[in-house]
């Protein structure tokens, strides 16, 4: 497969799954099939832009934060504070590669995966970290869709 192609379909099961997790993911009538295609959606995102043509640093960040949102959506708590922590790992690690606001998102998912295990005190740690995060993303527009984003459930509580 061309990396040109690896990037077309990248996009556009990234932009599939976060359609879904926008409109408030998975039911909870949703079906056990029905969840792992939101989250196997999710995964081969991350698989298409690892490949991808003009693939950064920002782009894995990014696909790990997308697959921590959608495992955690779907019940995988231990998968999606795996895929938050390594997001926020590319990011420790590449902090010149990526965006202020990755940080705030690396936390946001963290925060949510801890929620869902029920570590509520990590969670709210974690929250409050991704929260400073994001009130300091410089860019405005940036910062809006950070904190929409952040406002939306679900927290499981905390």
């Amino acid at each position: 497969m061309e990396a040109a192609e690896h990037r077309r379909l990248g996009v556009d099961l990234n932009n599939a799954t976060w359609k879904m997790l926008s409109s408030g993911g998975p039911s909870p009538e949703a079906s056990a099939d029905e969840r792992d295609d939101l989250l196997y959606g999710a995964y081969a995102s991350a698989y298409h832009w690892r490949h991808a043509e003009g693939s950064t640093v920002a782009n894995r960040a990014r696909a790990e934060h997308l697959v921590s949102r959608t495992a955690t959506s779907v019940g995988r708590f231990v998968a999606g504070l795996d895929h938050g922590m390594r997001c926020l790992e590319l990011c420790v690690e590449n902090p010149d590669a990526v965006e202020d606001w990755d940080f705030a998102f690396a936390h946001e998912a963290i925060a949510r995966a801890l929620a869902g295990l029920g570590k509520r005190r990590d969670a709210r740690q974690q929250r409050k970290v991704a929260a400073e995060k994001g009130a300091a993303i410089v860019e405005e527009d940036d910062r809006k869709v950070f904190l929409e984003e952040f406002a939306r459930e679900p927290w499981f509580g905390v």
